[in-house]
């Protein structure tokens, strides 16, 4: 009788393989943030990707995918053990830097607002030049009490005030004429 004819087979379809379309995410990801946190897995994921690919038989494919994972993953690897640590060695001495500007510069501040105190007190208490001032003489003046930021634990560690006609000096370990916390003349 008449057989039908018989069905070719269907021909089997390779399709990506997950892991190594995550494996170059991964490597492209680690690229754009230079981390490694991203490249150690593009690389993980890249070689297993690659095992599972040849091991298939042709019925997984990514081999491109897998192998771009790879490598973006080892570039991003190497350019963050040698890129960030040379920024690191450049940025911290920087930061260093910035910090005691900083703190040289609020000492210098408060010097001015200590010597704008003696000012004040001396004119409201008709003193004259040789008149010694004390840290309790210029409180009614202060809003707050004035510490040295680089090393003061009080407003008499930080400073020295001796008369109304000398300008306060920073006398704070951290401080003081050596560190350049002087005021301007």
């Amino acid at each position: 009788m008449n057989n039908p004819p018989p069905i070719p087979p269907v021909p089997q379809t390779s399709k990506n393989s997950g892991l190594a379309i995550w494996s170059l995410i991964l490597g492209i990801l680690s690229l754009t943030l230079c981390t490694l946190f991203t490249g150690i897995p593009a690389v993980i994921c890249g070689h297993i990707a690659s095992g599972r690919i040849k091991r298939s038989g042709g019925l997984l494919a990514g081999q491109g995918l897998a192998l771009a994972g790879i490598i973006t993953g080892y570039i991003s690897i190497g350019l963050s053990l040698l890129v960030v640590p040379l920024l690191m060695a450049i940025a911290v001495p920087n930061f260093v830097k910035a910090r005691e500007a900083a703190q040289r510069n609020a000492c210098i501040n408060n010097l001015r607002r200590l010597e704008g105190a003696v000012q004040i007190f001396a004119l409201e208490k008709k003193k004259r030049e040789t008149d010694p001032v004390t840290f309790n003489d210029l409180t009614p003046y202060l809003k707050a009490t004035l510490i040295c930021p680089a090393g003061g634990t009080s407003m008499q560690d930080s400073y020295q005030v001796t008369d109304c006609q000398s300008q306060p000096t920073c006398i704070s370990s951290g401080g003081g004429a050596s560190h350049g916390h002087l005021l301007s003349k």
